[in-house]
């Protein structure tokens, strides 16, 4: 300890502690702490992993219900998919990590997501990223798109998860700080789940996988900082994966788990063994001591500080039944991973760390994250924009052309193709659809995900804005047939000490808990990544949204592929509304208006209502309307069929606002001609309109009087996002 370094006000600010609570530590521990115990401090009282300003506000969502067995506090939420079955899942962050090393810093957000699943004794099934970018024209985003593209396909595809749906979007306020939210899931017995609350008292600590590095030092504290011309300084705090290495650990400690020798789990993700320990312990009531020189280090003369704050990867923590000792350990050297008893559980609250005979760290364990700051940060509404009431003058068509071919709403093929959606052959709708399906494997069931959000709306009105980004999750889900279970967030907003920003927070967060109150969505797991900002200019608000539904039967699912000689049938209400619209955005350059109005109960009659119609088999197909509206939606529709359609505006509404506006809760169905009038009966009894618009069939989208070839519109849809990235 003679060779720590003098804690000065630098170093405090440094490790991301104001003087206040650096304070507070001294009264907690009443003596200076030293260099270990302040990087303790640090990576446990950090905004990543104290959620010390969102904490107040998340304890307001929504967390239980009937299909809910474990919801948010785990390594991943939990819910019932029926037959002694659940589904184990969960989105999160690495934003920080991946724009300073993107290919780096995308792979090991897979690997962390995979881990918080396969912890918990579930085998992946499904994996989902939802990416922003800045926009196309800055000299940093083709390198961004390309390192992170590869960097997912190169982790997942090696460990070998179908990846089977998400978002890519560019944006100028992700100029200098990009999005990567990696989601996972994986199936499990509902008795057979395992959590990681320590418990018994001399029990064994056990360090499971890769051995320890110097690599991803500090890393959860970078991520809880804003980025200044000082980024390329962070760059060794970026971890380093090795997927084949995670493949090992996950059949490792799946086989692990079936000798009985597994108290309790954590893996290690952000702050490494200091979170994981802490965690175990915290949860368990108990304290921890660890003898760090029996850490399995591939680095020499590796201090204290460095192995409890190293974020190396594929590495797990556990609590041990101590006379399967030996049975855990042949598992682990079959496997060629380390095992190595590192500590023990004891009764006081202590977390004790040594290395080599000598105390580096003494702490109350307690404190380390129950005493953590939680702080009621000053935040101040939104204000309401003004209503965009103009109606642009511009070509329906040459709009849908423009639109159809900007990097927002052109295919994604070129990112979802460098991903295996394939693998473990249980793939039934791959990305590129309103959601990606896969069976649940020896059973009938199948499994729906995707995730939503728009940015725009949540900046010009965060309540309204987070309402829609469930309600577009839950569309997606029941255009699918599905009936939406449960939800994971990603909370990416910019610097919380700013009054309007953590006001962007407040007013998502009780949209998106209002939103899933009513859509019985309720949220089981998550993340909240603040500091999503670059020399004081904050992203847009993107809570990401990843929704979860469940399918009885393959008969019940519902494809977006029309039939030629369809009727186009339109369900719900159209008023037009333009304000925040794609057209705006992506062909005029205009973020103006309001957001649309999210109504829920309409949302929920509309949803429920494309189940029943399938159901009923009045339906051949279906597609949600968000982005874009009627135009994009059937757009969509057609070119996944290859073929046109002919719509008539016949409502009195200016041809761009009913062809464009993103009003909520609707969806387009492609009806058989003779089912028409049984379906228009059905929903005008569940009170939902439907409207009959046109025919699809024919080699051009007629959009009343203006029309554009369906070859016209591919060539542009397919070209988009390749201008970007090659």
């Amino acid at each position: 300890m003679s060779h720590d370094p003098e804690i000065t006000t630098d170093l405090i600010r440094k490790h991301g502690l104001n003087q206040e609570e650096f304070q507070r530590i001294r009264e907690l521990l009443d003596r200076e702490p030293t260099f270990t115990e302040l990087g303790i401090f640090s990576a446990m009282w950090n905004e990543h992993c104290s959620y010390k300003s969102s904490k107040l506000w998340l304890k307001t969502l929504p967390v239980e219900g009937p299909q809910v067995i474990c919801g948010p506090g785990e390594n991943a939420g939990i819910v019932d998919i029926g037959d002694g079955q659940c589904l184990v899942f969960k989105m999160e962050s690495h934003n920080h990590p991946s724009y300073i090393e993107p290919f780096q810093g995308a792979a090991t957000g897979i690997g962390g997501i995979l881990r918080d699943v396969f912890t918990m004794g579930a085998r992946p099934v499904a994996a989902m990223n939802a990416l922003s970018f800045g926009e196309p024209s800055h000299p940093k985003t083709k390198q961004l798109v390309n390192g992170v593209v590869e960097g997912i396909g190169s982790y997942g595809n090696c460990f070998g998860v179908p990846n089977v749906g998400g978002e890519v979007r560019f944006h100028k306020s992700y100029n200098g700080n990009c999005l990567v939210n990696a989601f996972a899931a994986g199936i499990a017995n509902t008795d057979d789940i395992f959590y990681s609350a320590a418990s018994g008292i001399g029990m064994p600590v056990v360090y499971l996988g890769a051995k320890t590095g110097r690599d991803g030092v500090g890393g959860a504290t970078m991520a809880s900082a804003e980025f200044d011309d000082t980024i390329e300084d962070k760059r060794p705090t970026v971890q380093v994966g090795d997927p084949f290495t995670e493949k090992r650990l996950m059949e490792a400690t799946l086989e692990l788990m079936q000798t009985g020798a597994v108290i309790s789990i954590q893996d290690m993700g952000a702050a490494g063994l200091t979170c994981s320990a802490v965690e175990m312990g915290d949860k368990g009531g108990l304290g921890i001591i660890l003898d760090l020189e029996k850490v399995p280090c591939r680095e020499v003369g590796m201090t204290a500080y460095e192995m409890m704050l190293s974020e190396s990867q594929e590495r797990m923590l556990m609590v041990l039944h101590p006379h399967k000792e030996a049975e855990a350990k042949a598992v682990f050297d079959k496997w060629d991973l380390d095992f190595a008893i590192v500590g023990e559980t004891i009764a006081e609250d202590r977390f004790l760390i040594r290395l080599n005979g000598e105390v580096m760290a003494d702490l109350p364990l307690k404190a380390l994250s129950g005493e953590a700051p939680e702080y009621d940060r000053p935040w101040v509404e939104t204000p309401k924009p003004d209503a965009y009431t103009d109606t642009p003058d511009i070509d329906v068509a040459d709009a849908l052309l423009t639109l159809i071919g900007s990097p927002n709403h052109a295919s994604k093929a070129w990112v979802w193709s460098q991903y295996d959606h394939m693998v473990l052959a249980d793939t039934v709708i791959r990305p590129g659809s309103d959601a990606g399906v896969i069976r649940v494997h020896g059973t009938d069931k199948l499994l729906a995900f995707t995730s939503d959000v728009n940015p725009r709306y949540c900046f010009a009105n965060p309540f309204e804005g987070g309402k829609q980004a469930v309600a577009e999750a839950f569309r997606n889900q029941c255009a699918t047939g599905a009936k939406p279970l449960a939800t994971t967030d990603n909370l990416n907003f910019g610097n919380p000490e700013k009054p309007i920003i953590m006001g962007q927070l407040v007013g998502c967060i009780k949209g998106i808990g209002e939103a899933c109150r009513a859509l019985d969505m309720p949220i089981v797991s998550g993340n909240v990544s603040l500091y999503n900002e670059t020399d004081g200019t904050g992203i847009h608000p993107t809570p990401t949204i990843g929704a979860v539904g469940l399918l009885g039967h393959i008969d019940q699912l519902i494809r977006m592929v029309p039939n030629a000689g369809d009727t186009l049938i339109l369900l719900g209400e159209t008023t037009g509304h333009l304000g925040q619209s794609a057209l705006l955005a992506d062909v005029l350059n205009l973020e103006i208006g309001d957001a649309p109005n999210v109504d829920l109960t309409a949302e929920r009659k509309a949803g429920e209502l494309v189940r029943d119609l399938h159901a009923k088999g009045l339906i051949t197909a279906a597609h949600d309307l968000s982005d874009g509206g009627i135009a994009l939606g059937v757009a969509d529709m057609c070119l996944a069929g290859n073929f046109g359609v002919t719509i008539a505006n016949d409502t009195g509404l200016a041809d761009v606002n009913w062809f464009f506006g993103e009003d909520q809760a609707r969806y387009l169905l492609s009806v058989p001609a003779e089912k028409v009038d049984a379906l228009i009966k059905t929903a005008t009894a569940s009170g939902v309109a439907a409207t009959d618009i046109g025919k699809f069939g024919g080699d051009s989208i007629t959009l009343n009087t203006s029309a554009v070839s369906v070859l016209a519109l591919s060539t542009a849809f397919n070209a988009g996002i390749p201008a970007v990235a090659i």
